[in-house]
């Protein structure tokens, strides 16, 4: 009925804002170059050129806010097209915190070996994991961002269930 409508109209209005974000974007880009202003491309911390920008979110714990970048995959963009998200999320195991999406997002797993702190994965297609501990492991995962300062990570999960939003910065 009329609420189904509202929720299309609103998600369609949703891709349509990010639509014209991303548009905003590259045209930003593309005057920079025509102008010449001589500004040389950021180089990232580890050498590595940029070739893309990296979107900035928070990811708020229980009240405590985190700085996070998402990657640059299918996944994390499908992501990203959620925000804002306040999911009650699940412990597992004293280093995780989960939650089963409705919806699926496109995975590409692989095998990460080590867990940091501070990673938020794709566990299969729709489940969500923020890692508030670092171990290693032989599961395989997609990786959807990274919070860039883990430190009170854990003291802000806690040892139960954890109230976590996602949203961008």
């Amino acid at each position: 009925g009329k609420g189904v409508m509202n929720g299309v109209k609103g998600f369609c209005a949703c891709i349509l804002g990010f639509l014209l974000l991303f548009a905003g974007c590259a045209a930003g880009g593309l005057k920079d170059a025509q102008t010449g202003n001589g500004a040389a491309p950021e180089q990232p911390a580890d050498g590595g050129v940029q070739t893309e920008e990296t979107m900035r979110i928070t990811v708020t714990v229980n009240g405590t806010a985190f700085g996070a970048e998402l990657e640059n995959g299918e996944a994390a963009r499908a992501f990203s097209l959620l925000f804002p998200l306040e999911l009650d999320m699940s412990e597992l195991n004293g280093n995780e915190k989960y939650y089963y999406l409705d919806d699926a997002l496109p995975a590409a797993a692989e095998r990460v070996g080590r867990i940091e702190a501070g990673d938020i994965m794709l566990y299969g297609s729709s489940c969500v994991v923020l890692f508030y501990q670092s171990f290693s492991t032989s599961y395989g995962y997609t990786r959807i961002g990274k919070i860039a300062d883990a430190a009170g990570l854990a003291r802000a999960a806690g040892s139960g269930g954890a109230r976590v939003s996602f949203a961008a910065a």
